[in-house]
């Protein structure tokens, strides 16, 4: 008997212990396979993009099903950033918004943080500055939170100083830029021990070379381009792109296009920061219409124009989330108060079900108890309707949420139509530069290509009017209904004075004078019967 119990003790041991070993065995290979991922996915990263984001996505299937959401977020963030560098803004702005909804779910600020930051670079590719601050700023609360407990959080707050440095410098807001640079320098000197930031002393570079001192830049950027060779090599790209942009400014030109093109072949060949190509194919177009090479300065102008519209194009895949101001955070948060208010009113309805029931059985049982039912039932349905009306003044906030939306979008059409005219100076300034030019460049044929380009005022109205009756379907009909003696200039005077345009931009786009446009105004004025005092602005935006 002893020795069967034995024996049932040792099987159960010997079971036990297989378990054991084959559930760690498992977790080991999962723990391998991770690493083996994350290792194939990095060392992949500037050779070939797509393998490595394959690697990087297999890496997330797997952090997410062993639960494991701070090892996803943080790869997620890996993933978006490659996406980004290779000009991928749709994949890697989905992939912020994942991590994002991850991070928010864990309540980890910190990744938060880290993913605020890197919306707020995205969104500053594409020049909408103020949601770029808005996601920088927020960023910098939660750091300035954390920092509060540990000053050795120091570093992120420079970093989101430094983002915000590198978009008033891409704006050429050089007062601005200076004043975050600032900043950026004190949280850095906050770090112990003290370390040496070569991404900020080559913006100190670059705005030492706006304030003239040039050779002082010169010599900060070659320090930061030896320190890169060793450290961060994709970055060089970045550095030659600023070296030339200083020796731009010096007008010492062959060394400016020989470290524009160094930050092209850099930027390709480490598939890094290739949004820097656009900046370069401008500075070297730049560069070749002072040296009077229209040839090759239309050649750069060709390839900036291509790059540009292949990337932030309306038709554009890569930019379609931003423009159509997809926000799939905000979209799933809705969609959480939706599921909610829903499931509060399925709620109410099975209530309603089960105290009719009750009243049924009480009017059985006890019809004493009748009318204290009926009474009860009533302020059940009294509460009932309360809550319904909370629900619909909720419903009634996010319309009006939805018209914010519809005024960024006008917004983003003000900036769209003042590219356009943009576009059409600088053609129109080259233009008349080639038709001044020496007897050696074809002029005709230069100029007919130009003129391919280059838009005319009906047509920029057209293409405009499309734009704004598509964001504003009811506008000109409510105008019309209300004021049917209005002309077609008076409704698109009306079109403009609803987006703030200034009187020079109506004119460039309307091909008319300013003086024209003043006249215009006054009639409008007229015409609407406001007097004096009246706000045009404010009258218009009523419609």
């Amino acid at each position: 008997m002893f020795t069967i119990l034995k024996l049932k003790t040792g099987i159960k041991l010997a079971i036990t212990v297989l378990i054991a070993l084959k559930t760690i065995t498992a977790f080991c290979q999962d723990n391998r396979q991770n690493k083996d991922f994350l290792k194939l996915a990095r060392e992949l990263a500037h050779k070939k993009p797509d393998s490595s984001a394959y690697y990087f996505n297999q890496e997330i299937e797997l952090d997410l099903k062993n639960k494991d959401t701070v090892s996803a977020i943080k790869t997620l963030k890996e993933l978006s950033i490659l996406y980004s560098h290779n000009l991928n803004y749709s994949k890697s702005y989905d992939g912020y918004w994942k991590a994002l909804l991850l991070a928010d779910k864990i309540k980890h600020n910190e990744l938060t943080a880290d993913i605020y930051q890197e919306i707020g670079w995205l969104y500053s590719f594409y020049k909408r500055d103020e949601k770029a601050l808005e996601y920088f700023n927020k960023s910098i609360k939660l750091r300035k939170k954390q920092f509060a407990k540990n000053e050795s959080n120091a570093h992120f707050i420079a970093s989101d100083y430094f983002s915000i440095v590198n978009l008033y410098r891409g704006n050429k807001n050089y007062k601005k830029a200076a004043q975050y640079l600032d900043s950026c320098v004190y949280y850095q000197a906050k770090l112990s021990p003290k370390i040496t930031s070569y991404y900020i002393i080559a913006e100190q570079a670059y705005l030492d070379a706006v304030n003239g001192n040039y050779n002082l830049a010169i010599n900060k950027l070659n320090k930061c381009k030896e320190h890169f060779k060793h450290t961060d090599k994709t970055y060089l790209s970045v550095i030659h792109s600023l070296t030339a942009d200083v020796y731009k400014m010096m007008k010492e030109y062959d060394k400016s296009i020989l470290n524009y093109k160094a930050s092209i072949n850099l930027s390709e060949n480490n598939k890094s920061h290739l949004n820097y190509k656009i900046k370069d194919y401008e500075g070297l177009k730049d560069v070749y219409v002072d040296l009077k090479n229209y040839k090759e300065a239309y050649y750069y102008l060709d390839k900036e124009t291509a790059l540009n519209n292949k990337i932030f194009g309306t038709t554009s895949e890569n930019s379609k989330h931003l423009l159509e101001i997809k926000d799939n955070y905000r979209l799933e948060k809705e969609k959480q108060k939706d599921a909610m208010q829903k499931q509060l009113i399925a709620n109410y309805e099975q209530e309603d079900k089960i105290w009719l029931l009750k009243s049924i059985i009480l009017i059985i049982l006890i019809i004493s108890l009748v009318f204290y039912g009926i009474v009860l039932v009533k302020q059940i349905k009294n509460k009932h309707k309360n809550e319904k009306q909370i629900i619909a003044e909720k419903q009634k906030l996010k319309t009006q949420k939805t018209n914010e939306v519809l005024e960024l979008k006008n917004k983003e059409l003000t900036q769209a139509a003042l590219r356009l005219i943009e576009k059409d100076e600088f053609i129109a300034g080259l233009q008349k530069k080639i038709e001044t030019a020496g007897e050696n460049v074809n002029k005709k044929v230069v100029l007919r290509a130009l003129k391919t380009f280059q838009g005319t005022p009906s047509k920029n109205w057209t293409e405009f009017e499309a734009r704004f009756t598509t964001i504003n379907q009811s506008f000109y009909e409510n105008l019309r209904i209300k004021y049917p003696k209005l002309s077609q200039t008076d409704q698109k005077i009306c079109a403009l004075v609803k987006l703030n345009f200034p009187s020079k931009d109506m004119s460039k786009l309307l091909g008319i004078s300013v003086e024209s446009v003043h006249t215009s105004r006054y009639r409008l004025r007229k015409k609407l019967g406001l007097k004096r005092e009246d706000n045009l602005e404010d009258f218009i935006s009523r419609f």
